[in-house]
Parts: structure tokens; C-alpha cells; sequence
């Protein structure tokens, strides 16, 4: 367990030793300030629901590039031989290194807690469905790392590394936007497989554990083959 929190503390601090954490952050602040205050008012009620919608869509196209670099620049650079032959597992490392951006995602999602709050001085907002909805970015982010984690782990190439998370998070999240385009079984498990379908019934505020279930299936099986990746190039 110390192994992993030292992997994990390492790769925290890194993202405040260099620019990446503060451009990502500073741009998904901005970004989700326009879009929400410019329709917020047309609404004419006070509710958060509108901010989630914007949050969701803008973390599945920038979290990728909070990822990109965890094993990719890792294997580029030559470290990863390094960190690999320590005595840490294959699995400590790909869980401290999650569990290091996940940490950062943490960050990201406190900051936005500024907007249900001045939401509330305007109105009668309704908690419940703030946290439910915290809960449903939580999630969803923490797949989408996963996956990013996991596309950083086939190649030492930053780039390529973000262009597949990217791609795999985008596939993922407009799969339930086609539904009427297919026939009923088919649209029923797209359905089923969408990012924003699990995640809007959160931002709704219900909490269903199968929607839970999807993100952590997503997760774990992301880690797992990005453990497997890994484990292959110390026998390569």
C-alpha cells in the first residue's frame, strides 16, 4: 500500500511542477463558465442540472490529456525500465498512477462546487441532485481516466496516447445518440454502453447501482489491461 500512495503523491505533484494541471483546469473553468451562465437565466429556475450536461461533455473531450503522459512519456524517456525493475508490482504502478490523476480529478471537481453555490444565493436549489450528480461525474471522469490510462499504456508516444483516449471516451459517451437510427435490441444495448446515459440518471438524482456497476466495470477493466500491457514489456 505505501508503494502505490508513493507512486500515486509522485504523480500528483507532477501536475503542479509543470503547466499540464493548470492549462487543463484553467480552460474546463472557463469553458463551462460561458456555456452555463449564458443560458442559466433562460431558465428561470434555480438548478444545476444544465451545469452537469455542459461539465460531462467538456471532461470526456480534456481528461484525456491529463492521462496521456502517465505511462507514454514514462516509456519515451526510459523511466519506465527503471520503475518497473523496483520492487513494486506491475499492478502498483498502474494503480498509483491512477489513483495520482484521480487525485488531480478531485481537485478539478471541488473547484466546481463555485457554481452550485452561487446557484443557491439565486434560488431554492435542491441539493439532492448536486450530489447525486457530483457522484455521476465522479464516476464517469474516473472511467474515462481508465481508458485514458489504459491507451497510455500501449504506446511512448503522447499524442497517439491521447488521440485513442480521446477517440475511445468520445465513442463511448455519443453511443446513445443514434438509438432511433437502430433497431430496438440493438439501440438497447448501445443504450446500455453509453457514458451519458448512466451518467444523466445520476444528474437527474437517482442513484441506481447498475449505473454505479457500468463505471466501475469500465474502470476495472481498463486497469486490467493496462496491467497486462505493462506486465508484457517485462518480459519483451
Amino acid at each position: 500500500m505505501r508503494s502505490i500512495l508513493t507512486i500515486a503523491g509522485r504523480q500528483f505533484r507532477s501536475y503542479f511542477n509543470g503547466p499540464v494541471a493548470y492549462i487543463v483546469i484553467c480552460i474546463i473553468m472557463l469553458t463551462l463558465g460561458f456555456f452555463f451562465w449564458k443560458t442559466f437565466f433562460l431558465f428561470g429556475r434555480a438548478s444545476a442540472r444544465e451545469m452537469f450536461r455542459w461539465l460531462g461533455l467538456i471532461l470526456v473531450f480534456s481528461l484525456p490529456a491529463l492521462t496521456m503522459g502517465l505511462l507514454a512519456e514514462e516509456k519515451r524517456t526510459g523511466t519506465i525500465e527503471l520503475l518497473i525493475t523496483m520492487p513494486v508490482t506491475e499492478a502498483q504502478v498502474i494503480i498509483g498512477k491512477f489513483l495520482g490523476v484521480l487525485g488531480l480529478y478531485a481537485v478539478l471537481l471541488a473547484l466546481t462546487v463555485a457554481y452550485p453555490i452561487s446557484i443557491s444565493t439565486l434560488g431554492d436549489l435542491d441539493w439532492g441532485p448536486v450530489w447525486s450528480g457530483y457522484l455521476g461525474l465522479f464516476l464517469q471522469g474516473s472511467a474515462v481516466l481508465a481508458i485514458g490510462l489504459m491507451a497510455s499504456s500501449w504506446t511512448s508516444n503522447q499524442l497517439i496516447a491521447l488521440f485513442v483516449a480521446l477517440t475511445l471516451s468520445v465513442f463511448f459517451w455519443v453511443l446513445d445518440k443514434f438509438l432511433a437510427l437502430l433497431p430496438t435490441n440493438a439501440a438497447s444495448a448501445l443504450q446500455w454502453l453509453s457514458f451519458d446515459y448512466h451518467f444523466q440518471s445520476m444528474a437527474r438524482g437517482v442513484i441506481d447501482l447498475r449505473d454505479v456497476l457500468f463505471f466501475v466495470s469500465v474502470v476495472v477493466f481498463a486497469l486490467a489491461v493496462a496491467f497486462r500491457a505493462l506486465e508484457s514489456r517485462r518480459w519483451s
